[in-house]
């Protein structure tokens, strides 16, 4: 990290009522004094100024509100000043130059104000990422679990795991100074029985199959079934408009196609596939195959199918917990046909008149909130975790005190190193620019 002063845009670019320009660095007060007309010796922390804004000509650019945050009590750490300006494009732009006049700042890289805030032990990087999630959440649990990693719930956990493994590490590498002395059969069995915890407990908290990355992207729901079955009809009733196309003419919908919908604060991906059905058209033998692929690597399998024909073909190699078997054209069925179905486990539809979706989209929504509550709401939101999580778990299943025991704490130590490129707690500068680029500018 370099010693210069940055600044940015932290509010949307474009026209708006407010726009806030961040300066972070050692000479942000700097900004103070040549940029307004409040004396940099008596603003205090935390109070907003109102001043005229002006160039080094002593051209007004703007009135805006001025806020000083002394380090390290920031969101960087360092010296933090917010102009709140009118969000005009040409204030904006007035004032990003004249900051750009200043020796010794300059304008901030994407996700750098975060970066430095990491930096300076403001945050760890899950907290960074769950800020990242925050800002593109879309759903009302989006915003939810981000707002727990921000406070720092994985942290906690991962911290957990690594400060009992450093601890272990601590009693080998007493023994490794003392090489004569045997290590005591009772330190043996805790030291052991602490590994094998952490394990287990990395293995559980694995298991969630990826629900913190759907909760962070959208949860997959496949709708399957023959043609003509009404799997775009539902799709066009869900969003209420015609995102796809409706033919009685068997094979239209040739490709997977995507519908996003925010569904009680979850995101979900709807996937409109190809009818399925024997058949000798290359292109829709390709749809089909990709239908069962996408069904394959889904949340959620809808296996729609026409009430009338009464067929419910069920999937085949496709797992059991994650399909709801739904029946269309309900409005054409009678009342006792509905009752069995449902007696079966089966939703009952009408696509044309949309009928039912309210459960079908219950049903959605409570398997995805209890496989999320299975999860003790402590959910891997990055692949990279995994990655860490499950290299953790290779090294700790190595461990084993009837090797030499410099081995024993190599394996220990690796496996904390690794807990330690989750949260940025040991020297990360391979992954900090990948994670931080993606940030926003400003932030």
């Amino acid at each position: 990290m370099d010693n210069q002063t940055i600044y940015a845009l932290s509010t949307v670019q474009g026209r708006s009522g407010v726009a806030v320009i961040r300066i972070s660095g050692p000479m942000a007060l700097d900004t103070v004094k040549f940029l307004t007309n409040i004396n940099p010796q008596t603003i205090k922390p935390r109070y907003a100024y109102f001043s005229p804004l002006h160039n080094s000509s002593g051209e007004v650019l703007d009135h805006a509100l001025v806020l000083y945050f002394k380090a390290p009590h920031s969101f960087t750490g360092e010296d933090i000043v917010e102009l709140q300006t009118h969000g005009s494009k040409a204030v904006i732009s007035s004032v990003l130059s004249a900051l750009s006049s200043l020796k010794g700042f300059r304008y901030a890289s994407a996700g750098e104000f975060s970066k430095r805030a990491f930096l300076n032990h403001k945050m760890d990087l899950t907290q960074a990422e769950g800020l990242a999630d925050l800002i593109d959440a879309e759903t009302s649990e989006q915003q939810k679990f981000a707002i727990r990693q921000i406070e720092g719930n994985l942290k906690n956990l991962y911290e957990s795991w690594r400060e009992q493994l450093l601890k272990v590490l601590a009693h080998l590498e007493a023994y490794i100074d003392f090489p004569d002395e045997e290590l005591p059969p009772e330190l043996i069995n805790n030291l052991e029985n602490t590994v094998f915890k952490i394990i287990s407990a990395i293995e559980y908290h694995l298991s969630g199959n990826n629900i913190g990355e759907s909760m962070r992207d959208g949860f997959r729901v496949v709708i399957l079934g023959a043609p003509n079955a009404g799997k775009s009809s539902l799709i066009n009733a869900l969003t209420s408009r015609d995102a796809v196309i409706v033919s009685d003419i068997a094979g239209t919908t040739r490709d997977a196609i995507d519908i996003h919908m925010d569904i009680n604060g979850y995101p979900v991906i709807f996937t409109d596939t190809a009818g399925l059905r024997e058949t000798g058209e290359e292109i829709e033998r390709q749809g089909i195959a990709i239908a069962y692929r996408k069904a394959s690597d889904s949340d959620l399998v809808i296996n729609l199918f026409d009430g009338c024909e009464n067929i419910h073909q069920p999937l085949e190699n496709i797992d059991k917990t994650k399909i709801i078997s739904v029946a269309n054209k309900a409005d054409k069925l009678s009342p006792q046909t509905i009752s069995y179905l449902n007696s079966q486990g089966i939703i009952t539809i009408s696509a044309k008149y949309k009928q039912g979706l309210d459960t079908l989209l219950s049903a959605i929504s409570d398997n995805i909130k209890q496989r999320v509550t299975d999860n003790s709401g402590l959910l891997i939101t990055r692949h990279r975790y995994t990655e860490a999580l499950k290299n953790t778990i290779n090294h700790l299943k190595q461990f084993n005190l009837s090797k030499e025991i410099e081995l024993a704490a190599e394996d220990i130590r690796l496996s904390a190193r690794e807990l330690g490129k989750i949260t940025g707690f040991i020297e990360v500068d391979e992954i900090l620019n990948k994670i931080f680029s993606s940030f926003c500018i400003g932030k």
